[in-house]
């Protein structure tokens, strides 16, 4: 390894652990979570749990490809007992590392969709992809049914918004390429880039450029549209620039748009949660599973995040899509398969993206 490669790693590695200093040391009675998820979202969860039990959760955030950075790093001498995801991709990978310990039954039985097949990680959470729109700018009647027809729409040159470079988007386009083939993902890509997109780091500027006129359509997550017009906090560790205020305004120009049933556009992200090889709190680690899929937190997540539960007790907010319609929705997939990041990265990097 040359002296300027392993410099860089040093100072990865050494950013990290600034990162993570903020944190209390822990015990042996601690449980220690590696979050990909945001203080705003896990931070609340986290006093609740405490105050239930009288057990005490240490967090260290970082995004999940920084945490998968540190734990292949400490090995064996990780304190971490709980991968707290932002993405079932990077559970998927942490997978194929031998990182993860099996799930009992109980934490799985959840809706087939959003299970995982190897039984090592669990659903915590999902989210919609979905099309932002402008509506005073924009009539549905010439929105496409497909993501895939999207490139088609010449109207919308220079007027359309994406996030080329943001993890979601990255699993976007690794579940297209997945099902629709390498070949045809490279097509689409390219036939976006010819409509000129404006391209985002983030995606709350990009609902602010929609709703400011700049851009008339947009691809993003659903909650993103739900927490500017209906307030609440962000769910995702990403260090962006969320809204430049706190916003809370119901009749601003931006809408949520649904692709035809079945449709990638529609597709279901799931957060998730696994037990780590490395625990030696497995008992409470578990319990602290338990609780983020208990009533409670389920609630705390659709009202505060506006993300969507994985058990089907939970009231929504009245201006979320039903649980039941939202699965319809979306195309069934083995979240599994975003394991498969090193080509989806590949294509991006072809197509000049990243």
């Amino acid at each position: 390894m040359n002296i300027k490669k392993r410099f860089v790693q040093v100072f990865v590695f050494a950013s990290i652990a600034l990162l993570f200093a903020s944190c209390s040391q822990s015990g042996s009675e601690n449980v220690v979570v590696y979050s990909g998820r945001s203080r705003a979202l896990v931070d609340d969860l986290v006093k609740k749990f405490e105050e239930k039990t009288g057990h005490r959760v240490d967090v260290r955030y970082g995004n999940d490809a920084e945490l998968l950075a540190v734990m292949r790093e400490e090995g064996d001498q990780s304190p971490a007992d709980l991968f707290w995801a932002n993405t079932t991709g990077a559970l998927a990978n942490a997978n194929k590392s031998n990182m993860l310990k099996t799930l009992p039954d109980t934490l799985l039985n959840v809706p087939d969709s959003y299970a995982s097949t190897s039984g090592k990680w669990m659903p915590i959470t999902v989210r919609f992809r979905v099309l932002a729109y402008n509506p005073k700018r924009v009539d549905t009647a010439d929105l496409p049914e497909s993501v895939m027809d999207l490139p088609e729409m010449s109207q919308f040159e220079g007027r359309v918004g994406w996030t080329p470079t943001y993890s979601s988007f990255y699993d976007f386009i690794t579940t297209m390429r997945d099902l629709e083939g390498a070949d045809v993902t490279k097509s689409w890509l390219a036939g976006m880039q010819q409509l000129n997109p404006a391209s985002y780091s983030s995606n709350p500027p990009m609902i602010q450029a929609l709703i400011a006129g700049e851009i008339d359509i947009a691809l993003t997550n659903h909650y993103y549209i739900l927490q500017y017009k209906y307030g609440g906090a962000e769910g995702e560790y990403e260090e962006e620039v969320y809204f430049d205020e706190p916003v809370v305004d119901e009749n601003a120009p931006v809408e949520t748009y649904h692709f035809a049933q079945g449709d990638i556009g529609n597709l279901a992200l799931v957060t998730g949660a696994s037990l780590l090889e490395t625990s030696s709190q497995d008992e409470v680690a578990l319990e602290f599973l338990r609780f983020l899929v208990s009533q409670e937190a389920q609630s705390y997540a659709a009202d505060v995040v506006h993300e969507y539960p994985v058990i089907n007790t939970v009231t929504l907010p009245d201006y979320m899509l039903d649980s039941e319609k939202a699965l319809k929705i979306s195309p069934d997939y083995d979240y599994e398969n975003l394991q498969n990041l090193g080509a989806t990265l590949n294509l991006l990097r072809e197509a000049g993206l990243i």
